[in-house]
């Protein structure tokens, strides 16, 4: 089997960089909870290159304005269209904010009006691993109430063909898993769990 690769997505607008320690985090659990070969590190691709379709799952991710290019928006929407999968992740945990107002236009103007929904919470994304009976684990920085001090308790997603095609979190996963993963064991219970489920449905869905 080819290791599993976590493919980062880079686009001209915004800050795609975003919580550097996560891939590094969430590679370790797969590595331990499951048998899946993994590549140790996180590799970056360029939105606009042929590159992406070579990954099943990629990550974007971001704090400021998303604004595809022509090429970009392109390129998004055949990866996805073909079968990829993207999990995309609001720094700023605020649906009201500059990320997640202009992502959602972007997938408003690439995917079709009202494309992107809520799934509910028993969809098997949340079940197909580890089970979380009450959809979406909730984040410490939803708790603190920084951004829009909401807790979110769903996800979005624009589906292609009965599949998500499309994971959508106002949830700030990225920040939340953004820690060295030798620091896992001073946690009560792993919070990385759910983006093993995210991965693993990504790969065998």
């Amino acid at each position: 089997m080819k290791p599993f690769t976590f493919t980062r997505l880079q686009y001209t607008s915004g800050d795609w960089d975003t919580d550097q320690r996560m891939p590094s985090n969430i590679l370790h659990s797969l590595v331990e909870y499951t048998t899946l070969p993994v590549e140790e590190k996180e590799k970056v691709v360029k939105l606009g290159s042929p590159e992406i379709f070579k990954s099943p799952f990629c990550y974007l991710s971001g704090h400021k304005l998303v604004e595809f290019s022509a090429a970009e928006r392109a390129s998004f929407k055949q990866y996805v269209s073909n079968g990829g999968f993207v999990f995309v992740d609001d720094c700023n945990h605020d649906i009201d904010g500059l990320f997640a107002k202009s992502f959602e236009q972007e997938m408003d103007r690439t995917f079709g009006p009202k494309a992107l929904q809520k799934i509910p919470n028993d969809h098997p994304i949340y079940s197909n691993f580890f089970q979380f009976k009450d959809g979406p684990p909730t984040t410490s920085f939803e708790l603190n109430g920084w951004g829009d001090d909401l807790v979110h308790d769903y996800l979005k997603a624009v589906t292609v063909n009965g599949r998500i095609g499309i994971l959508y979190s106002n949830k700030d996963y990225g920040c939340e898993w953004d820690y060295d993963f030798r620091n896992k064991r001073f946690l009560a219970e792993d919070n990385t769990k759910f983006g093993v489920n995210i991965i693993m449905y990504a790969l065998t869905a």
